[in-house]
């Protein structure tokens, strides 16, 4: 059995190159440029020799980190198809303990494996220059490997329990926006971190974290400060290994006791958002709204005009002799302040829509709840580019907590007091189709007054914690943390309170709604 299923993964590797000419050219060109991405990566870890042995050492921890965690995130968010699925020898009825076992050695043979070994040999060559003994370095090594292999069979497994039969563009959404919430933040931070022939503070102090947790604790071993230290990220790496080793066989028994998905066969068109998200009203609300926010023009270009307007209001106070690190702050709870305040009118661009959600009996809180859905998406990624690039500038990374706190409460109240105005007061907008610079005639102010009011409430409830944020800013106090828990209190609780009063407005004024759709 081993034999058998070490030649099927080695057959796999070799059956990636085979082809016609173009799809041959394509993989020997990326082979190619992964094996000099992989030289190159080899030399200049390598050249860690040259440094100190704590730069290695955070180097070595961080990296190792990232590694370790791209195995994990990986297959999900490429929808990578597993060749070992266990799902495949279902047919020949294996036992599941020798059948896991056999797929956790033939995951070691693999392209991704063999360069992390590679990688970590050039690694283990540097930890021998500064004085790690060679035990340690192969039990590091060791130990990272299997903890990689691991958690991508383990990460492949529970994907192939959920995984849909093919991925959406909407799902490949999804993952890059959570991947630039948690990557473009931690990449501003260590572009403005100054090394000074040194190793900044702040990551040695993270490595110290990292090396306790499961994706970092195998890669500290060998250059661990003391015994202490390398004997308890030993622990906590044997103990990731075989917490993963005990998933891996308890997956095993059930992929092979449970039906596969069928597999969608030249699958083009389908139902995008309303096929990603739940079937409930709150799900088909948020697909509707989505489908609205990314294709119609008059969404698109009110969400291109926030950044824009964000960047433009920093500049009259640069030029009125404010210093640029003061002025960058004001950019980011601009634009929380607008994204919170755009969908105070969003059931008016419904046009006659919106007779879908009250003729099928919608109840009000799905319906607020779904449409603040974009917004939320779109607001993501928006504030983790904006907050760490203005703390950036800014100098003072222990400033964005207060940051944090003044932007939750803008984009949090402005969410929950545009729920509310949305169906107490809507206004018409252009229709479908029409220039979104094209407004209609208004007869009433109402339009004005709902604007204004939630822009004035949002600022009104957020004004505890942008106080607390001007004390940090004047001074070294610590009025950055309270400024974060009250900017998050704060939104939390108006949020709460505008979709409860915009819920019960909604059915209250459902035919009144369907009069104003209709007549505009």
């Amino acid at each position: 059995m081993v034999a058998h299923v070490l030649r099927l993964r080695l057959a796999m590797m070799l059956g990636a190159l085979r082809g016609d000419r173009d799809h041959v050219l394509r993989r020997a060109v990326g082979l190619f440029v992964l094996v000099a991405g992989t030289v190159f990566a080899a030399i200049n870890v390598a050249a860690l020799a040259d440094s100190d042995r704590l730069t290695t050492a955070v180097v070595t921890v961080l990296a190792g980190s990232a590694v370790t965690l791209g195995f994990a995130i990986a297959p999900p968010l490429t929808a990578s198809v597993d060749p070992l699925d266990p799902r495949r020898f279902a047919v020949v009825g294996p036992e599941p303990r020798p059948l896991a076992a056999m797929l956790l050695l033939a995951g070691l043979v693999s392209v991704p494996v063999l360069v992390v070994i590679v990688l970590a040999i050039s690694l283990a060559t540097a930890w021998s220059a500064h004085g790690a003994a060679p035990a340690a370095s192969v039990l590091s090594i060791v130990l990272a490997v299997v903890t990689c292999v691991l958690l991508a069979r383990v990460s492949m497994a529970l994907g192939a329990l959920v995984r849909r039969p093919r991925q959406s563009r909407e799902l490949f959404g999804v993952y890059i926006v959570a991947v630039l919430v948690v990557v473009v933040p931690v990449g501003i931070f260590l572009g403005s971190l100054e090394w000074r022939g040194a190793v900044p503070s702040q990551l040695e102090a993270a490595a110290e974290v990292l090396a306790w947790t499961p994706t970092g604790a195998a890669w500290s071993i060998a250059l661990a400060p003391s015994a202490g230290a390398a004997i308890g990220s030993v622990v906590v790496a044997l103990a990731t290994v075989a917490l993963l080793v005990a998933a891996w066989f308890v997956l095993v028994r059930v992929l092979l006791t449970t039906t596969p998905r069928p597999v969608t066969v030249r699958e083009r068109a389908g139902l995008g958002w309303f096929a990603l998200l739940p079937g409930t009203p709150g799900g088909a609300v948020a697909a509707r709204s989505l489908s609205y926010w990314l294709r119609d023009r008059r969404y698109i270009v009110n969400v291109v005009v926030v950044p824009i307007a964000a960047v433009l209001s920093t500049l009259p106070l640069v030029v009125a002799g404010v210093p640029i690190e003061l002025a960058v702050l004001l950019s980011a709870p601009i634009i929380a302040l607008f994204l919170g305040w755009m969908p105070h009118n969003d059931l008016a661009y419904d046009s006659t829509a919106l007779w879908m959600h009250i003729a099928s009996g919608v109840r009000g809180l799905p319906d607020r709840l779904g449409r603040l859905v974009p917004v939320v998406l779109i607001a993501l990624p928006l504030l983790a580019i904006a907050i760490p690039l203005a703390i950036a500038v800014h100098g003072r990374w222990a400033f964005a907590p207060a940051l944090v706190g003044v932007c939750a409460a803008l984009f949090l109240s402005g969410l929950g007091l545009s729920s509310i105005a949305s169906v107490a007061a809507p206004y018409a907008v252009s229709r479908p189709g029409d220039s979104p610079f094209q407004q209609p005639q208004r007869t009433g102010s109402g339009g004005v007054m709902a604007q204004g009011l939630v822009m004035l409430g949002a600022l009104l409830a957020a004004a505890p914690a942008i106080w607390l944020a001007l004390q940090a800013v004047a001074s070294d106090t610590v009025d950055a943390l309270p400024a974060l828990w009250v900017g998050i209190g704060v939104g939390v609780a108006v949020f709460a309170i505008g979709i409860a009063i915009g819920s019960a407005v909604f059915e209250r004024r459902s035919t009144r709604l369907m009069e104003f759709a209709e007549a505009t």
